[in-house]
């Protein structure tokens, strides 16, 4: 690359710099690189998504009473799970996950041999799986889980048969 040496070459303006090595949470393609405010210009929403979150306040939570099915919900102190018509839901502290039962390629449960916890894992069609353990109050409640979810699976999980 030629460089001018003179008056009419310009400085170059000075970026701020983006890589994981200098920022963690920086994945390219999917993190919009940071604005040039600070702290005290206060929080920047994009009108869209400011619109959308304040539209999904303000709208009522759909009620679910028109379906009757089996549903099977476990949920300790940090895990919690959903298996109904809708297909499985799967939260852990602030992050979630969501399967259409088309998404989802087999459900499997595991319990532990000492303590209570309940292990689910969701696997995808693409050999992907999603493991949620849940902290079960006792031992006993691993049976009537496995039947909870059994009842769901057989209501609305279909395997496609080969």
């Amino acid at each position: 690359m030629e460089q001018r040496i003179g008056s009419s070459s310009q400085p170059l303006k000075a970026e701020p710099v983006k890589g994981a090595g200098f920022d963690p949470a920086f994945i390219p393609g999917l993190t919009s690189p940071a604005s040039g405010k600070t702290e005290d210009d206060g929080p920047e929403k994009e009108p869209e998504v400011a619109e959308a979150e304040e539209a999904e306040e303000a709208a009522p939570e759909p009620e679910e009473a028109d379906v009757d099915g089996p549903v099977f919900d476990a949920s300790d102190r940090r895990a919690r799970m959903v298996a109904d018509h809708r297909g499985v839901r799967l939260s852990l502290d602030d992050q979630e996950c969501e399967f259409r039962w088309d998404e989802i390629g087999a459900v499997e449960t595991e319990t532990a041999r000492f303590g209570k916890r309940y292990t689910v894992t969701v696997h995808t069609p693409d050999r992907r799986w999603y493991p949620i353990e849940i902290e079960a109050p006792a031992r006993s409640r691993f049976k009537e889980w496995d039947e909870q979810l059994d009842a769901v699976l057989d209501a609305y999980f279909e395997e496609d048969a080969e």
